[in-house]
């Protein structure tokens, strides 16, 4: 490097010379010989621009075109933001190989989320004690056994509806001989005792039934990536999430069962269904309430990209948040076998909660083993790096075209350098 900047500085030396020589005092065989040694001199500095070129090229791959790791060693070259202002600084990831004992680590994680019981969670005590209670537009059924009198007759041309109690907004019903009865908030089983012992005072050894007619007091809002979205009635059954999913006609195609939000009260919470079908995670089966607004989002987040030397770079959905190493650089169409070093594929996990960076040597094909065992995750990136012999070939190929303007300059010939007038 010392002696291209003393070339360097010749050059300039040269440019000086000339500067100098224009306002000094004219004398042809002075000035002759100087335009000779300086053009001998340009053509000097030509050849050593080319040579530059050349060295630098050479010196290492910092002005090779594209994406390059390989300074990629132990950890990444850029921080990763925190989460939160309340996290810690960022701090570079380090790189972790892709090897029998990440898989051996990943594979415990796995069968742990599988084996975890929550048939005992509160949740689940939630759904077994669930009973409807009445609520302002519900319709009720009243039925006094031998006392057709206090009974509102359906007949064949009056559904239940039709012949039934509608709760008033105030949450009242009225009935004979009980007059106005607040009802609303409280269970059939309730009402029922509150209206036998109403009746009790005028009839004797009261016998009658409670029923709810329409359901209408009561909702759910179902959105997303559902058959049927649509508001949806509570009703007696009890209104889990899958019980409305199913409501709802069902998941889509396009449905991520990963990714389920609840909004309740002015917060979101997230869902996992496929845990509760796979590994039996009944905690996600949450109770709704009134109000919950349950949205199933689509699979365009549920994503991993492929880039680099690979045949078929892209961007590839996951079913089912499943997709493995092996597979996804199959659907690219596996690596170049002409352009890419397979010893140098990359990972890179950019999530808030665990990012990561994590690197396959795929030099020999056995190392596939591996990637078929390793588990991708929504938005990874996987890298494929370039080989360094086609790298080289880059740099030449795009220098290539200043190296010729320089040489054709260099065997240019200038009259003046070459002393003719």
């Amino acid at each position: 490097m010392e002696k291209m900047e003393d070339r360097c500085k010749d050059l300039k030396d040269s440019a000086v010379d000339l500067t100098e020589m224009g306002h000094s005092h004219y004398h042809p065989g002075t000035f002759l010989s100087a335009r000779t040694a300086i053009g001998a001199r340009y053509r000097n500095g030509a050849a050593v621009l080319v040579l530059l070129f050349f060295i630098i090229a050479n010196a290492g791959c910092s002005i090779a075109p594209g994406m390059q790791a390989f300074g990629l060693k132990q950890q990444s070259r850029v921080t990763v933001p925190a989460a939160s202002q309340d996290e810690s600084p960022p701090e570079h990831i380090k790189i972790k190989p892709i090897d029998a004992q990440l898989i051996i680590e990943l594979d415990k994680k796995q069968q742990l989320a599988r084996s975890r019981n929550q048939s005992a969670t509160q949740n689940q005590l939630l759904i077994d004690n669930y009973v409807y209670r009445l609520g302002p537009a519900d319709i009720i059924s009243i039925i006094v056994w031998d006392h057709p009198e206090l009974t509102i007759p359906a007949g064949a041309e009056r559904s239940a509806e039709q012949a039934g109690n509608m709760i008033a907004n105030d949450g009242t019903i009225f009935f004979p001989y009980a007059g106005v009865v607040k009802v609303a908030g409280k269970t059939l089983t309730e009402t029922r005792a509150l209206l036998t012992k109403k009746l009790s005072k005028y009839i004797e050894d009261v016998k009658l039934d409670v029923r709810v007619a329409a359901f209408n007091s009561q909702r759910v809002y179902m959105v997303g990536e559902v058959n049927e979205p649509s508001v949806k009635k509570i009703t007696d059954i009890p209104p889990t999430i899958i019980e409305m999913v199913n409501r709802a006609g069902g998941f889509t195609s396009e449905a991520d069962r990963r990714n389920i939000t609840l909004t309740r009260g002015g917060k979101t919470y997230r869902i996992d269904l496929l845990a509760l079908y796979e590994n039996g995670d009944s905690s996600q089966n949450i109770l709704l309430e009134p109000g919950d607004v349950v949205n199933v989002w689509d699979r365009d987040l549920n994503k991993v990209f492929v880039l680099g030397e690979v045949n078929g770079p892209g961007s590839f959905k996951m079913n089912k948040r499943r997709k493995s190493l092996a597979e996804a650089l199959a659907e690219a169409g596996g690596v170049n076998q002409n352009t890419s070093d397979p010893s140098q594929i990359f990972v890179v996990r950019g999530s808030a909660d665990q990012p990561g960076i994590f690197h396959l040597d795929a030099s020999t094909p056995d190392a596939l083993i591996l990637a078929d065992r390793f588990p991708l995750e929504p938005r990874d990136v996987i890298y494929v790096d370039t080989a360094q012999v086609v790298r080289w070939n880059r740099v030449i190929e795009n220098v290539s075209g200043t190296v010729e303007t320089l040489n054709s300059a260099s065997n240019t010939n200038f009259p003046l350098f070459n002393g003719s007038n």
